[in-house]
C-alpha cells in the first residue's frame, strides 16, 4: 500500500492548465510557420521574436503588429495569420472539441469540463450542443459579413484580392482581432481610408459587437427572442453594459474629437472609435491626432474589453458591472450587490476585485517599464500596454519601434489578456488544498 500512494497522488492536468497549454502550443506552431521564407513576400527568414509577436497577437486576437500585414507577409503568411485568428477567436479548446465532434469521437467528462471552462459556460450539460451552436453562428456571421463587404472590395481591389479581403476582414472583425490588409493603400493605416464609408464602417462595427457580446448571450437571444425579461441575468448585464460603453463615449467623441469632419462622417467616426476599443483593434481615425482625454477614454475602454465567452479579451464587461454594483451596494448600505432583482455572490465580487487589481498592476507596471527603457511618453506607453493586455490592437504607432524586451513584455500581456487572469491563477493553484480553518478576525478601518 505504501508503494501505491505515489501513484494515487499523481496530479491530473486541470482544465485551466489544458487551456493554457493549448494556447501556447498553437502560438509556437504559428511562430515557426511565420518564420519560414514562404510566409514573407521577400522570401526571407523572419526573426523568431517577430514571428512570436505576430503569432501571439493573432492567436490572442489582439492586432498589434511589428510588420504591416499586407506588405510584409505573403499570401501564405496571411493565411496562417487568419487561421490563427480563427482558432484564437473561437478558442483552442472549442476548435479541438469541434474536430472531435465532427470525427464522431466520444467526448468524455474531462473534455466536457475543459470545454465548459474554455467558453465560460454555466454548466457541463449541453456543452456539445453549445459548441455546435458556436461554430455554426461564427461561420454564418463571418460569411454574411464577407458577402456584404465583397462588392466594395471587388470594386476597390479586383476579383481575387477583393474576395480575400472581404473574408479576411470579416473574420478579423468578428474575432475582434483587428488585423487588416489595408497596407496596400498606406502601411499601418487600418480602415482610415473608409472613415466616411457607411457600409464598411457599420458592417465592421456590427461584426465586432456580435463577436464581443459572447456566444452564451447569443444563445439566450436565440432561445428567448425579444423577451428580455426571460434572459439570464448575465445576458441582461452584458447587453446593458455594452450599450452604455458604446453610447457614452460616442457622445464625447462626437462633441469634442471629430468636430472638423462632416456631420455624417463625424457620427461614423464617433461610433466606430467607441466600438473598436472593445478589443477589436481597427480604427477609422488617426489616433495620434486625438486629444489626450480622448486617448485616455480609449485606454479605459480597452482595459474593460468584451464579454465572457466571446471572441474578445480584456477585464470583461461583467467584471466592471460587478464592481459598480458592489460599490452601489456600499453607498446604499445594502448587504450584497444585485442585478435585475438577483443577488451577486461575494465570490464574484472578490474575483472581480482581484481581476481589476491584476490588470491595473500589469498595465501600469508594463507601461512604466517600457516608458523608462524606451524613453517614450508614459501616456503613449500606457496606451500600448492597455491595447496589449486588453487584446485590442489599437496603437499610437510606437510598437514597431520598441526593443526586444518591450516586445516580450507586450507578448506576455497579450497572452495574459486572452487566457485570463483567473485561468492563470486556477491553473497554478489547482492542486492547493482548501481548508475551513479561519484565523482570528480583527477590525480594520478603510476609506
Amino acid at each position: 500500500m505504501v508503494f501505491m500512494r505515489p501513484l494515487q497522488q499523481k496530479k491530473r492536468t486541470s482544465p485551466f492548465q489544458i487551456i493554457i497549454l493549448g494556447f501556447l502550443l498553437v502560438i509556437l506552431a504559428g511562430s515557426f510557420l511565420l518564420m519560414l521564407p514562404i510566409s514573407t513576400k521577400q522570401r526571407i527568414w523572419t526573426p523568431f521574436v517577430d514571428a512570436l509577436f505576430t503569432s501571439t497577437s493573432a492567436v490572442c486576437v489582439t492586432g498589434l503588429v511589428l510588420h504591416d500585414t499586407a506588405t510584409y507577409w505573403s499570401g501564405f503568411g496571411q493565411l496562417i495569420i487568419i487561421l490563427l485568428i480563427q482558432i484564437g477567436g473561437l478558442g483552442v479548446v472549442t476548435v479541438a472539441g469541434a474536430f472531435a465532434i465532427l470525427s464522431g469521437r466520444r467526448i468524455g467528462l474531462m473534455q466536457r469540463s475543459t470545454m465548459q471552462e474554455a467558453i465560460a459556460a454555466p454548466n457541463v450539460g449541453g456543452i456539445v450542443r453549445l459548441t455546435g451552436f458556436i461554430l455554426k453562428t461564427a461561420l454564418v456571421i463571418e460569411l454574411l459579413g464577407a458577402a456584404i463587404l465583397l462588392p466594395i472590395f471587388l470594386k476597390d481591389f479586383g476579383t481575387l484580392r477583393g474576395v480575400w479581403y472581404a473574408l479576411f476582414h470579416s473574420i478579423s472583425a468578428f474575432c475582434n482581432a483587428g488585423f487588416d490588409l489595408m497596407g496596400v493603400i498606406a502601411p499601418f493605416s487600418s480602415l482610415t481610408s473608409y472613415s466616411d464609408h457607411p457600409i464598411v464602417s457599420i458592417v465592421i462595427m456590427l461584426l465586432i459587437i456580435t463577436g464581443g457580446i459572447g456566444f452564451l448571450t447569443w444563445d439566450d437571444i436565440r432561445t428567448n427572442r425579444f423577451h428580455f425579461r426571460k434572459y439570464r441575468m448575465q445576458s441582461k448585464v452584458i447587453l446593458t453594459v455594452t450599450l452604455a460603453l458604446i453610447a457614452i463615449p460616442s457622445v464625447y467623441f462626437f462633441l469634442f474629437e471629430f468636430v472638423q469632419a462632416p456631420l455624417d462622417e463625424r457620427l461614423l467616426l464617433s461610433l466606430f472609435q467607441s466600438v473598436t476599443p472593445r478589443t477589436a483593434g481597427f480604427n477609422t481615425a488617426d489616433l495620434t491626432a486625438m486629444s489626450e482625454p480622448g486617448q485616455f477614454i480609449m485606454t479605459v475602454l480597452m482595459l474593460v474589453g468584451g464579454s465572457p465567452g466571446s471572441t474578445a479579451g480584456g477585464m470583461k464587461t461583467t467584471t466592471l458591472a460587478v464592481l459598480l454594483a458592489s460599490s452601489l451596494a456600499v453607498f446604499r448600505r445594502k448587504e450584497s450587490a444585485n442585478f435585475f432583482n438577483r443577488r451577486i455572490s461575494n465570490d464574484a465580487v472578490r474575483q472581480a476585485a482581484t481581476i481589476l487589481i491584476m490588470y491595473l498592476f500589469l498595465f501600469l507596471t508594463a507601461g512604466l517599464i517600457i516608458s523608462r527603457m524606451e524613453n517614450l511618453p508614459l501616456l503613449d506607453c500606457l496606451f500600448e500596454t492597455a491595447s496589449a493586455i486588453g487584446t485590442v490592437g489599437l496603437s499610437l504607432n510606437i510598437t514597431p519601434q520598441l526593443g526586444i524586451v518591450s516586445h516580450l513584455i507586450l507578448i506576455s500581456l497579450m497572452f495574459f489578456g486572452r487566457v485570463g487572469g483567473l485561468t492563470l491563477i486556477f491553473a497554478t493553484m489547482s492542486h492547493t488544498q482548501s481548508t475551513n480553518a479561519k484565523l482570528p478576525q480583527e477590525r480594520i478601518t478603510v476609506g
